[in-house]
């Protein structure tokens, strides 16, 4: 694993805390647990465990009619299951700020996460969602603040990839006894 896979948590974490971020709707990633378990340790943050990432659209927008911020976080292989609730943040004019941890790239084993991690960004991007990539895990708190502020600010819908290598190797493998 890369040494800035440890560090891209717990910056995206303080640009999520000082944006104002409450609520962080998400569907479970390995690649995202040091920042789900920064933000569910967070007393001023809510996390809320969707069983599909598009119940996360939905969640982002009723947070903003109720006048709180969200963060949507998912893996990349997610993506494909928003491409319709986007349409609601586009043709509302409802910010929206995804974090999204990548598959598909570096190292990738498993031949399904291809299709989607190699063409989230695309998706993504013919959604209507601007998408900023982190390839480097100490730039990754910046380009979450920066993000932030953008979807908060010009009610966009704004995705924050971070690249595989940043998260590290996954495997299907048995871990052994001695481990």
């Amino acid at each position: 694993m890369v040494n800035s896979a440890r560090n891209w948590g717990d910056d995206a974490h303080a640009a999520l805390s000082a944006a104002g971020v409450r609520q962080i709707p998400y569907v479970p990633d390995g690649g995202l647990d040091v920042l789900l378990n920064l933000c569910a340790d967070d007393n001023l943050m809510r996390t809320v465990l969707l069983s599909s990432e598009q119940e996360g659209v939905g969640m982002a927008a009723g947070a903003w009619l109720g006048g709180e911020r969200s963060a949507l976080l998912m893996q990349s292989s997610g993506v494909g299951n928003c491409i319709n609730a986007l349409s609601v943040v586009r043709t509302c004019r409802m910010p929206l700020l995804m974090i999204v941890t990548m598959r598909g790239e570096w190292r990738e084993f498993n031949p399904w996460q291809l299709p989607m991690g190699q063409g989230a960004a695309a998706h993504l991007e013919q959604s209507g969602v601007i998408v900023k990539r982190v390839e480097d895990g100490d730039a990754a708190g910046e380009m979450v603040a920066g993000a932030a502020a953008l979807a908060f600010e010009t009610m966009s819908a704004v995705a924050v990839l971070i690249a595989q290598h940043i998260i590290g190797i996954k495997t299907f493998s048995e871990p052994r006894e001695n481990d």
